[in-house]
């Protein structure tokens, strides 16, 4: 059988490592695109004109874990997963629960909340979408928020936002 070296152009076409990682993507850009809805405090909300919440600072952290800066791009919530399934978004942030039918569509990253159902029902965790078969990008989020979580900065965010959050002043006049 004799070799034709136009099939040596075909192969990465074939490959299903040939599509763009998203990793380089955020690298390439220096930042994390990261999509919020604006109006779910205590998770991302707007005091003033500043974006601020738990998902902030969490987001914040990981993409100077990650080395980039994080991006963030207030959007409804209806535009939050098909703009993560269209590239639009790195991923969303919106205390999104880990579903059967959403992880068809998507990966996510390691859960970052969690809640329990009453009593003894099912508990539900939260974690970030973002598209599927980026297997760095996903190594990567994961270790940075595994970083966040083991030196104890992941806690104090919850701290922060959950038991100190309804004390604020700002928080009362809302």
């Amino acid at each position: 059988m004799r070799f034709s070296p136009g099939l040596l152009l075909l192969l990465p076409l074939l490959s299903p490592l040939a599509h763009a990682e998203l990793l380089d993507d955020v690298f390439d850009r220096g930042e994390l695109r990261i999509a919020v809805v604006a109006e779910n405090p205590p998770f991302s909300f707007k005091e003033g004109n500043k974006l601020t919440g738990l998902e902030v600072e969490l987001g914040e952290q990981l993409a100077k874990e990650m080395d980039v800066r994080a991006s963030f791009i207030t959007t409804d919530a209806t535009d939050l997963l098909p703009g993560v399934e269209s590239g639009k978004y790195d991923v969303a942030m919106n205390y999104i629960a880990v579903t059967p039918e959403l992880q068809d569509r998507f990966d996510f990253s390691e859960p970052y909340g969690e809640s329990r159902g009453r009593m003894t029902g099912p508990s539900t965790l939260y974690a970030m979408p973002f598209q599927k078969g980026n297997p760095a990008f996903k190594s990567s989020l994961n270790n940075a928020l595994q970083r966040l979580k083991s030196d104890d900065r992941f806690r104090q965010l919850f701290q922060k936002w959950f038991v100190d959050y309804p004390n604020r002043p700002a928080a009362q006049a809302q």
